[in-house]
């Protein structure tokens, strides 16, 4: 940590820093939309192709469930767009930036399930039920850590780390003003 550059202080209203942080939060979503279009894609293509009818009744309920998944993860993952839309040029940006925050983190949840779905799906049909059902599991653990542990535990490390005098990038640095 000695190695660490120091935080800048940026010079920005609290508006400048939603704009910017709805800007960073859609370049987000940009990379996580592009893979749930292709799994739902995919997953939809899948009830048409000729291996589908010897499926099991398991196998079915797992494709059901995960199409469903990645279905809502996309819905979640471009609800912002949406809201943003609807909310446009209202003096919300604040709120757009907190919600669509939430809908984010909550696509990543269902995201984790889908991709878990998945790759339980193909596994049990290519390997077998207890191989598929160890891949899933790897799968889910493997989501669980890099979205959600390895963030907080970066998170953690850096709130123990010695102050600064900069503030941190997302705290107000100049008065708000009320330009909505």
């Amino acid at each position: 940590m000695e190695n660490d550059p120091p935080r800048t202080v940026r010079h920005e209203t609290a508006l400048e820093r939603d704009d910017r942080n709805f800007a960073e939060l859609l370049q987000e979503l940009r990379v996580t939309q592009t893979g749930v279009q292709i799994l739902f894609a995919f997953l939809l293509t899948l009830a048409f192709t000729n291996r589908f009818g010897s499926l099991d009744e398991i196998q079915r309920g797992t494709y059901v469930a995960t199409l469903l998944l990645a279905m809502v993860a996309a819905a979640l993952f471009t609800a912002p767009a949406a809201l943003h839309r609807a909310l446009f040029r209202r003096g919300a940006k604040r709120r757009v930036v907190d919600i669509s925050g939430n809908l984010a983190s909550a696509g990543l949840c269902v995201l984790t399930m889908a991709f878990t779905g998945s790759v339980l799906l193909v596994v049990d049909v290519v390997l077998g039920r207890a191989p598929g059902i160890a891949a899933a599991a790897g799968t889910f653990a493997m989501c669980l850590g890099l979205w959600g542990v390895f963030p907080r535990w970066v998170r953690h490390r850096m709130s123990h780390r010695a102050p600064t005098p900069a503030t941190s990038p997302d705290e107000p640095t100049a008065p708000p003003t009320d330009k909505g």
